[in-house]
């Protein structure tokens, strides 16, 4: 497996790169934004790993570069900023986890092999109401026009038909949706929920995605 680290501290991305290769992975470096959207762009990577606030070009920029043609290789923010706002720009943008300095190598390790994992596909179209989903080519459609979503709206909008007319409780679909199994704040759920009730265009009777409240979500045909 081949990782790029784009990081601007020499010795946050020394660490990163020795206790990576350790594990077997094969590691390059990039000290600088613009480089790092270099090396992304011009060599095939398994994943990412960028720091927010670097020289040239932030990390939110690179990331935002790199996912106008690449929507699939994952990528892990490392980084000192902490506030919800940033945590939900940056999975808004396409990351798909963030960790916040200071860091324990071995949290990022597993984070690594979480977005490496292998995810089973299948080719079962499953629905809700007039909005189906696909799997196995992630398209979504509503009637005959189809709803472009984020990665993560995707794997959002997939766990909530998967699980059909059951109360999907805050802290599973962290879990589940974004494999954070610690405390954490869902505030970001309730960001893409809105996000996909405005993409879906759901009118008033087509309230397939609703509230319960103090709980979680529910997909239900109305």
């Amino acid at each position: 497996m081949q990782l790029l680290i784009v990081e601007d501290e020499p010795g946050i991305a020394n660490f990163l790169k020795q206790g990576l290769e350790e594990e077997f992975y094969t590691v390059d470096l990039a000290e600088d934004g613009q480089l790092g959207l270099d090396m992304a762009l011009s060599n095939k990577y398994d994943l990412l790993l960028l720091d927010w606030v670097m020289p040239k070009l932030s990390g939110i920029d690179l990331m935002i570069a790199f996912r106008a043609t690449n929507k699939t290789t994952p990528i892990i923010f490392l980084t000192a900023k902490d506030t919800l706002e940033e945590t939900i720009l940056a999975l808004k943008q396409g990351a798909n986890d963030y960790i916040k300095k200071p860091f324990h190598f071995e949290e990022i390790l597993e984070r690594i092999k979480v977005q490496l994992r292998p995810k089973l596909r299948t080719d079962e179209r499953i629905n809700l109401g007039n909005i189906s989903l696909n799997s196995s080519n992630r398209q979504v459609f509503k009637e005959d026009t189809e709803v472009h979503l984020t990665q993560k709206e995707f794997d959002l909008l997939e766990y909530l038909i998967k699980n059909k007319g059951v109360i999907c409780k805050r802290t599973d679909i962290i879990k589940e949706v974004w494999d954070i199994h610690f405390e954490y704040n869902t505030g970001v759920i309730d960001v893409y929920i809105n996000s996909l009730r405005k993409k879906l265009d759901l009118q008033k009777e087509e309230d397939y995605i609703q509230t319960v409240r103090g709980v979680g979500y529910i997909a239900k045909e109305v």
